[in-house]
């Protein structure tokens, strides 16, 4: 569960190491994030020699990929992962990075971002 000022390493090649939380995006009384949602979040750190043009305290949106809190599947299974980690996205909700690093839940998938999944090592 992803709550407000949260800190999440990105799992992606853009150029951001850890953001935090802003906004979680979705209906108006939602107020926690999970695996597949989209979140606002600000960046807190940086890779100075990145190639992309993302500096500390931009604000994007991001989608989350894993959680470690324990999330429920239709077929009623639970899926957690060892940490957190999110993919950032532009404005136009399309992933900023060329790579994804680490496995992605196949929600994410089924939320409609495609692309991230099939740029993902490992669908769990």
């Amino acid at each position: 569960m992803i709550h407000l000022n949260t800190m999440i390493p990105v799992s992606d090649n853009s150029g951001a190491k850890i953001v935090k939380c802003i906004k979680v995006l979705g209906s108006t009384g939602k107020k926690v994030a999970t695996i597949g949602d989209v979140i606002a979040v600000s960046v807190r750190t940086a890779d100075p020699k990145s190639q992309k043009k993302v500096s500390v305290g931009q604000v994007y949106y991001a989608i989350i990929v894993r959680v470690k809190s324990k999330v429920r599947r239709q077929d009623g299974s639970y899926i957690s992962f060892d940490e957190n980690a999110a993919v950032l996205l532009n404005k136009s909700r399309e992933n900023m990075g060329t790579r994804v690093f680490g496995p992605v839940a196949r929600e994410v998938k089924a939320k409609g971002f495609a692309k991230i999944a099939s740029l993902a090592s490992e669908i769990v």
